[in-house]
C-alpha cells in the first residue's frame, strides 16, 4: 500500500490564507501591519534566491518587508550596527538573518543581537533556552513546519516512538524537543549511533534531517511510519532530492513528504507565521497598538 503524501504545497497555502486574513484584521483593528526586516550579506545565488522568495511570500499575505542588501565585504561592525537600527524600528515585527554569512563574520554574535522578541527564525540563544523549557516565544522556522506536517496527518504525536535523524541546532535538536513536548518518546540519531537502520526501524514518526541524498532506504523505515525528509540535496543531473529515497520508501510508509515540495514551503509559511504573531504580541503589550 502506498504512503499518503504529505503536501507542503497545499499546507502552506492554508496557512497562508489564513495569515493573510489575521493581518487584515490586525491592520484593521490596529493600524499595525506586520513588518520583516531581511538582511542578506553577499552574493550567495542560492541565499538572493530564499530571501526572494520569502520577499514575495509576505507580500502576498499583507507583511510589509524591509530587505537590507549588503556586499560580502561588509564588516562585522557595519552589520551589527544595522541590527541595532532594526531591533529599534517599531514597524519591525520581526528580523532575518540569512544564512549563511561571509567567513570573517561571527554568526553567533550577529544572531544573538537580534532582539529575542524579533527573533523569526527562532535562533537566539534566549529562545533555544525557551523551548528547552517548553515555553518557547518563537519555534525555529524549519522544525514549526515539520510538526505542523505531522499534524496535518491526523496522527496523534503523544505517546509515539519519534526518530530523528540529524542534530543540528537548525533542525535535528528544535524538533527532538518539539515532539518531547507533545509527549512522543524521542531518540536522536547521528554519525555515531550505533546501528542506525535499527533505530530508524523503530519509529513510528522518522524526521530525517541529515544532508546526505537518499540516505534513508526502506530497509529503514516502520511499516506505516510518517516519514518528514527534510534534506535537500542536488543529483549529479541536477535533480533535487531529500535524504529519504523517497519511491521504495513510499511503498512501506504510512504518510511521506517529498522533495521538492514538501518541508521548503512549510518553512516560509512559519516564518510568516512567526512574524504576525510577534506583530500580535507587540500590539498586545502596546495597549492601543498604533504606533
Amino acid at each position: 500500500m502506498a504512503a499518503q503524501l504529505i503536501d507542503g504545497k497545499v499546507l502552506s497555502q492554508s496557512v497562508r490564507d489564513q495569515i493573510a486574513k489575521d493581518a487584515a484584521a490586525l491592520l484593521a483593528a490596529s493600524g499595525v501591519k506586520p513588518g520583516l526586516a531581511a538582511i542578506l550579506v553577499g552574493d550567495d545565488p542560492a541565499s538572493h534566491l530564499y530571501v526572494k522568495n520569502k520577499h514575495k511570500a509576505c507580500e502576498a499575505v499583507g507583511i510589509h518587508v524591509a530587505d537590507h542588501k549588503l556586499p560580502a565585504s561588509t564588516s562585522q561592525a557595519d552589520l551589527l550596527a544595522l541590527i541595532d537600527k532594526v531591533n529599534r524600528d517599531p514597524q519591525i515585527h520581526g528580523i532575518l538573518v540569512q544564512l549563511p554569512l561571509p567567513k570573517h563574520i561571527d554568526s553567533s554574535a550577529i544572531l544573538t543581537a537580534v532582539l529575542p522578541e524579533k527573533d523569526a527564525d527562532g535562533f537566539h540563544p534566549y529562545n533555544i533556552g525557551r523551548l528547552v523549557e517548553g515555553n518557547p516565544i518563537f519555534e525555529a522556522c524549519t522544525p514549526r513546519g515539520v510538526i505542523k506536517m505531522i499534524e496535518s496527518t491526523g496522527v496523534g504525536i503523544a505517546g509515539k516512538r519519534a526518530v530523528v535523524v540529524g542534530r543540528s541546532n537548525i533542525v535535528g535538536k528544535p524538533v527532538a524537543l518539539m515532539l518531547l513536548h507533545r509527549h512522543a518518546t524521542v531518540t536522536i540519531c547521528h554519525s555515531r549511533t550505533v546501528d542506525l537502520p535499527a533505530v530508524c526501524r523503530e519509529a513510528e514518526i522518522l524526521v530525517v534531517a541529515i544532508g546526505k541524498a537518499r540516505f534513508v532506504t526502506a530497509d529503514m523505515v516502520r511499516e506505516g511510519a510518517v516519514v518528514v525528509d527534510v534534506g535537500v540535496n542536488r543529483t549529479e543531473d541536477g535533480k533535487f532530492v531529500g535524504d529519504v529515497d523517497f519511491e521504495p520508501v513510499s511503498k512501506k510508509a504510512g504518510w511521506i513528504s517529498p522533495v521538492p515540495g514538501g518541508v521548503g514551503p512549510m518553512t516560509i509559511a512559519m516564518l510568516l507565521q512567526n512574524t504576525l504573531e510577534s506583530a500580535q504580541r507587540m500590539v498586545a503589550r502596546a495597549g492601543t497598538g498604533a504606533h
